[in-house]
């Protein structure tokens, strides 16, 4: 029996995400949760088995504990296969050497092996850090109809943002001249989306010869493309035009569970058409009381609801008391807002308490800032988190 995957997916997400701070004080920032019931990892792999890929390595180094967890043999995703399937892939000491992952294309360098393992065609390197649904099977037609070395994916982003990513200059039939990573004065608004499909015999060649180069920073936007570039190799670029979102910042993240809401919202994520598969927590059917008041909002299992939840998304098992007001705010799993309490314009990690009549954030009209509580913590009763503030430890309004 022929052993072979035409397509392997490796995807990244090891990242810090600093700037999510208290969100990814003990969690990796692709096991953060997103969206009532899901986690941001869901969606690239969701993407992958949607569009037949169902080879995945997952590349994890920091605090990879609890995203190990809940991959765990990849059930939830149609990725637990006898041969094929989804694979953590940690950091390891080999006979020669051990160390870290030094960078994007150092990560896939050291698991080089394990992509071999499957003869491969095609390397598809993704991120796990961004929300958007995608059929990379059309992708990779398009990279073989162009006969390319590299396609990138790319997404037109506002010009005075463009500074933020990799920028891609093309000619009209979408062949690259020229990737600029974050340019001071980008000289388009074409960006790279952190998506690669490379032809696997040629990426292997260059993540040797980056391995071996002891000036490179063994990333793939600041040294294996260029590389290629300047090779003369074919590289395309892929246009995206659906929805796109990096939610590796507070305000990001806080958007992207916003455009989740509404009768037609900016990103559905119930269509049946491209559905997004989770690893989903027991729990009993949403309970909304006889006081309860739930408007333009995402109500997960196992919440209870006797106070008003407004334009908001919610989580399993979060209870919101009778008399709390909860507006505006992505509120996680097992937290609890007790009689009384406010909770406006905010992201409540899970299993936060909410004691009676605290204050938490302000309204979003006030332009003071996303109120942010990290994992477990207690804000005692009558206190007041201001709009903006930023909290990893019990607070009792000091």
């Amino acid at each position: 029996m022929l052993r072979k995957k035409e397509c392997v997916a490796m995807l990244l997400a090891g990242g810090q995400g600093s700037r999510l701070y208290a969100l990814t004080n003990n969690i990796a920032k692709p096991a953060v949760a997103f969206g009532a019931k899901y986690r941001i990892i869901d969606f690239p792999l969701s993407n992958c088995i949607n569009s037949g890929i169902d080879t995945v390595g997952v590349l994890t180094q920091y605090e990879p504990l609890e995203l190990n967890e809940y991959i765990g043999n990849g059930q939830p995703w149609d990725l637990d296969r006898a041969f094929g399937g989804v694979h953590i892939l940690s950091p390891y000491q080999a006979k020669k050497k051990s160390s870290w992952y030094e960078g994007t294309a150092n990560a896939i360098y050291q698991n080089m092996y394990f992509m071999k393992k499957y003869d491969p065609d095609y390397i598809l390197i993704l991120s796990g850090d961004h929300i958007y649904k995608m059929n990379y099977a059309e992708m990779l037609r398009a990279h073989k109809a162009t006969g390319a070395d590299c396609t990138i994916a790319a997404i037109e982003v506002p010009m005075k943002e463009a500074s933020r990513f990799g920028i891609l200059n093309t000619n009209p039939d979408g062949s690259i001249y020229q990737f600029e990573e974050k340019p001071k004065q980008p000289k388009s608004n074409l960006a790279s989306m952190g998506i690669y499909i490379f032809t696997a015999k040629k990426l292997f060649r260059y993540l040797e010869a980056d391995d071996a180069n002891p000036d490179s920073s063994k990333d793939f936007g600041k040294d294996v493309l260029p590389a290629m570039l300047n090779a003369g190799e074919k590289m395309f670029s892929y246009r995206f035009k659906g929805y796109w979102k990096d939610v590796g910042t507070i305000s990001s993240l806080w958007e992207s569970n916003m455009d989740l809401l509404g009768r037609d919202p900016v990103f559905d994520v119930g269509s049946p058409d491209w559905k997004i598969h989770s690893r989903n927590p027991l729990a009993p059917p949403e309970y909304i009381g006889p006081t309860g008041v739930v408007e333009n909002s995402m109500v997960a299992l196992g919440c209870e609801i006797e106070g008003t939840v407004e334009n908001s998304v919610l989580a399993s098992n979060v209870v919101v008391e009778a008399g709390a007001t909860v507006r505006d705010a992505v509120i996680m799993a097992g937290s609890v807002v007790k009689a009384g309490a406010t909770v406006e314009y905010s992201i409540l990690d899970e299993n936060v308490v909410v004691e009676e009549n605290a204050v938490v954030g302000e309204s979003k009209e006030k332009n003071a800032g996303i109120a942010v509580l990290g994992r477990s913590i207690r804000i005692a009763a009558n206190a007041k988190v201001a709009g903006g503030q930023i909290l990893d430890k019990d607070y009792k309004g000091e």
